[in-house]
């Protein structure tokens, strides 16, 4: 487990992270559906997660969901790296009654994001852009290579609900273990 706390002009946000976890999770960043996503998050990734976040909100949401992605990624990344047995790379594909997205990942330490998820507007009080703006943080600062592709769908709340999950399964599936692999690079180091 590792616990990470930053704090800044416009927020302050404290952090317990568990990748051996069960997916249990206590989160609170004054954001309902972000709260909502996070939650989804760490119980399909089955990585335990308290995160309080205490933001600028009387702005937007904007700095609470990104510096929450910062906090986040770091801390994955200190839990991550570096990697050893285990499988590398994860991939899956979620649905949510007519919305479908994939994710593909690599525990690389490069990170990288390809985000294609077109939508515009709010789900409730939540600018939808935002997501783009959290996993283009959490990627960053993790070190993954990370894809995100919906393929269809009409209901935002589903859309972004997929790709959370989405990243969440194929996140899971990267982190298990596989003894046989050691280091999971010809390079013999990530």
């Amino acid at each position: 487990m590792i616990e990470i706390n930053r704090k800044t002009k416009e927020t302050d946000i404290k952090c317990k992270l568990d990748i051996q976890g069960n997916g249990t999770s206590n989160i609170n960043t004054g954001v309902g559906f972000f709260d909502h996503m996070l939650e989804a998050l760490s119980k399909h990734s089955g990585i335990d997660i308290d995160l309080s976040c205490e933001g600028d909100l009387h702005i937007d949401a904007h700095h609470t969901v990104e510096d929450c992605g910062i906090v986040l990624g770091k801390a994955l990344k200190d839990e991550i790296f570096p990697i050893k047995n285990v499988e590398r790379y994860g991939n899956a594909t979620v649905v949510m009654d007519e919305a479908s997205t994939t994710c593909a990942l690599d525990l690389s330490n490069r990170p990288f994001l390809v985000y294609e998820v077109n939508l515009s507007g709010k789900v409730g009080e939540f600018d939808v852009e935002l997501a783009e703006e959290f996993f283009h943080a959490i990627v960053m600062n993790s070190g993954l290579t990370c894809h995100i592709i919906n393929e269809r769908g009409r209901n935002k709340h589903h859309i972004l609900e997929a790709s959370f999950k989405a990243f969440a399964v194929a996140l899971r599936r990267a982190m298990a273990k596989n003894e046989k692999l050691g280091v999971p690079s010809t390079k013999g180091v990530l």
